[in-house]
């Protein structure tokens, strides 16, 4: 596509956008009474306007019923969880069975390896990326502690080569092969949540099991942001949270999701609890826990139902849209975000001087979502400053990174432009 760093060229863009109606249903912080540029849907997504009736449903019902809710209530709470299945496996691309919907993301990372590394004395080891976000490497670390071995030994991390931001594929394919018959487990974001590189999930699931290893990932910053086929790449276990990319609130549910190999296996070792046990004999109360095929027997509690419906909210907004059309903006959007950054560095700026704009984000579709990451040359945190004062929320990492994401479902190109002018305002 031709960009062009001019309002009305994104007036136009938004003018054609099919889904330009829907930034109408999400809330738009202001900030000195101005509507923000809000780019950190990689960090919490925005309130949609129908999550306050989706909870007080349930207030209600549960004012009204009291445990009886359990049953008689709109949405029966016994069952409540199973409303997800079928549209968050549209998400991520599993099956039904294959997904639920329960805890927080580290908790259930935690769950699914206990399940997923299950070390001996010949393979043992774990691949992750470098510089993973700090609650898989804690995650990792632990379950390592916790089998009794050395974690200098056991976890091997694929870092970028000198002088480059982002893993090369082949490096990771070259560690499993390395690591062959040592290893146990690959466990890696499937999006750095960094750099926003997108790493070739269904070609290291293949390498993993070609050296009979597990492989599953973190897909905090996957879901509803780039097109999963977990089922289809054979990816043994994932999880990811729901209040980025599916705008379900801070702190709220997380997703997982079991290969339907290892739903049917029910000799498979886990942690259990009596949602996870079989329905027709739940309420005997009987000694024996016998799992259900499906992901649900990963599940050991009951639903938290008023933070579920926070996420039925958004998971409804998504089946109404599909992934498909979600997609098709996102390359456009954040495309059009990657030019205006590009130009604004190449006609205001200068390496010579120290100062530019770096986009660390790999420029191949293939390997990116929404996500753009810019590396300020020559600016401190004064410059994301500034930007925060005018309305523009990003995310700062030290020493000079800005994280954007500008998400398909409420950012405009306006949104874009009006950054745009920002930036120009605050490096000069």
């Amino acid at each position: 596509m031709n960009y062009e760093n001019r309002l009305e060229f994104a007036q136009k863009m938004d003018e054609q956008d099919e889904l330009k109606s829907y930034r109408d249903k999400f809330y738009i912080p202001n900030i000195n009474g101005k509507q923000t540029v809000y780019f950190t849907g990689n960090s919490l997504g925005l309130q949609p306007k129908s999550t306050k009736d989706y909870i007080n449903t349930e207030l209600d019902d549960w004012a009204k019923w009291g445990v009886e809710g359990h049953f008689l209530g709109t949405n029966p709470w016994f069952a409540y969880h199973e409303m997800f299945a079928e549209p968050v496996s549209k998400i991520v691309g599993a099956l039904p069975k294959e997904v639920v919907v329960m805890n927080n993301l580290t908790v259930n990372l935690n769950l699914l390896l206990i399940s997923f590394y299950r070390p001996t004395d010949s393979r043992y080891k774990i691949i992750c990326e470098a510089k993973a976000f700090p609650s898989d490497q804690y995650a990792l670390e632990m379950q390592v502690r916790n089998a009794g071995l050395n974690p200098n030994d056991a976890i091997i991390e694929v870092a970028p080569r000198e002088n480059e931001r982002t893993i090369r594929h082949e490096d990771i394919i070259a560690a499993i092969n390395e690591a062959g018959e040592s290893l146990a487990c690959v466990m890696i974001g499937g999006v750095n949540y960094f750099t926003g590189q997108v790493f070739d999930m269904k070609a290291i699931t293949e390498a993993a099991h070609k050296v009979g290893s597990n492989c599953g990932f973190d897909l905090a910053h996957g879901a509803g942001n780039i097109e999963l086929k977990l089922h289809d790449w054979g990816v043994d276990f994932a999880c990811w949270c729901s209040y980025k990319y599916l705008n379900s609130g801070p702190g709220g549910v997380s997703g997982a999701f079991v290969h339907e190999k290892h739903c049917n296996n029910t000799d498979l070792p886990r942690l259990a609890g009596w949602w996870g046990h079989d329905k027709e004999t739940r309420f005997l109360m009987e000694k024996g826990f016998q799992p259900i095929k499906s992901a649900e027997s990963w599940q050991m509690s009951n639903a938290p139902v008023l933070t579920m419906a926070a996420h039925k909210a958004s998971v409804d907004i998504f089946n109404e849209v599909g992934m498909e059309k979600l997609l098709k903006k996102q390359k456009t959007l954040s495309g059009y975000l990657e030019f205006v950054v590009d130009d604004i560095s190449d006609k205001h700026l200068n390496k010579v001087e120290g100062k530019w704009l770096e986009i660390i984000t790999p420029r191949n579709w293939e390997e990116r979502g929404c996500q753009v990451s810019v590396i300020a040359h020559g600016f401190g945190k004064e410059l994301f400053d500034k930007l925060t004062e005018e309305g523009v929320i990003t995310d700062w990492r030290e020493p000079n990174a800005i994280r954007m994401a500008p998400v398909p479902l409420y950012n405009s190109y306006e949104d874009i432009y009006r950054f745009g002018e920002i930036l120009t305002k605050a490096i000069n």
